[in-house]
């Protein structure tokens, strides 16, 4: 039996690449993959009650496809004309209801909303809280720490800072320095069970603590180059310890910037009378704003060092723990990888005086004034 055919619909080469791109599409809504899969057979010529089959719908549907594309062209594509398609389980009231008090408040018994106390509280399913979260990407039971800067120096350190990473002086190494301190040696009592289908790597909970370790830490942000050592304290002796140890190992024809924060230790008499020396007139100190650590991309090292080293290891003595993170500072320096900073100090500017006017008006609501 001969297959029966439709005219074919008209389409233009412009039109066919985009049904095209959505037919293939994974993030758009079903109604409008399924529609563009149909006009493309369509336009193929293939009879309407084929494509139904083809798509899932009736033959009518598809005829219907067809006449809409020809009034509305591509805007018309899985798009429901007003009046039409499922109407909304829940009025739109309820839903701004419950966007308003999962951005604004918390129950009376919990820190943070749950689908089943936010849908206790508006009379509704907690399936349709949670679409309503998912839609808005909601996710009341996460939290993120953060702290705005109130130095009444910010926008001249962090522009400071900021122009060192983007246009680095010409004959100058630029470090960026910081002390991680209180790093323990921690010994686990009893060797971790290994990593099986099912089970992940495993770790006693108890430990006995063998003292701790102070590493200060110097990155080179054009090479990724890390200049580090441990002391036993973190006081105004060892900072000007490693500065000397830095100092040692960049070529004397090279201005040094080092970019810190404002710890006093940093801001110490027998610093600041070293590095008024002649000699040391090379040196100089860029201080980030205060609550900043962000700023300085040491920070994202030390991480790298925790997380990757530290904090699934055992160590049985100091000693142990030092060993161990010199092999790692090491292996870092056989391949080293330099940080890259992208964002301009006026874009970071910006986004820091709408975070201060964000908490003005909420300590303004708070309070009533």
């Amino acid at each position: 039996m001969p297959v029966v055919t439709a005219d074919p619909l008209v389409v233009s080469d412009d039109d066919r690449a985009e049904l095209e791109v959505m037919a293939l599409a994974t993030a758009l809504p079903l109604r409008q993959v399924r529609q563009a899969k149909g006009l493309l057979l369509a336009a193929g010529g293939m009879a309407n009650a084929q494509i139904g089959r083809e798509c899932g719908v009736s033959r009518q549907t598809v005829i219907a496809w067809r006449k809409k594309f020809a009034v509305s062209g591509l805007a018309g594509v899985g798009h429901i004309a007003p009046g039409r398609g499922r109407k909304p389980s829940i009025p739109d009231e309820v839903v701004a209801e419950i966007v308003s008090d999962t951005t604004s408040s918390t129950p009376d018994d919990a820190g943070f909303w749950s689908t089943r106390s936010m849908a206790a509280t508006h009379g509704v399913g907690k399936d349709t809280v949670q679409r309503i979260w998912k839609r808005l990407d909601f996710k009341p039971w996460q939290v993120d720490t953060f702290k705005v800067s109130n130095d009444p120096d910010l926008e001249v350190k962090l522009t400071d800072v900021v122009g060192l990473y983007l246009d680095p002086p010409e004959r100058a190494a630029v470090f960026c320095f910081d002390e991680k301190s209180q790093i323990q040696a921690l010994q686990r009592t009893q060797p971790s069970l290994p990593m099986k289908p099912g089970r992940a790597g495993t770790m006693t909970h108890d430990y006995t603590r063998h003292g701790t370790t102070t590493l200060f830490a110097a990155m080179n942000m054009a090479t990724g180059h890390v200049i580090n050592h441990c002391f036993k304290r973190h006081r105004a002796k060892e900072f000007l310890a490693f500065l000397k140890m830095v100092d040692a190992q960049v070529p004397r024809d090279l201005e040094i910037h080092m970019i810190l924060d404002n710890y006093a230790t940093h801001k110490h008499a027998d610093v600041v009378a070293w590095l008024a020396k002649p000699r040391q007139k090379r040196w100089q100190l860029h201080f980030t704003p205060t609550s900043s650590s962000w700023s300085n991309l040491i920070e994202r090292w030390f991480k790298e060092l925790t997380d990757k080293k530290l904090t699934r290891s055992s160590f049985d003595s100091i000693d142990h723990l030092i060993d161990t993170i010199d092999e790692w500072a090491d292996n870092w320096n056989t391949n080293p990888r330099p940080y890259v900073w992208t964002k301009p100090a006026a874009e970071i500017l910006t986004k820091i005086r709408r975070a201060r006017q964000a908490l003005t008006r909420k300590t303004k609501s708070a309070t009533d004034h």
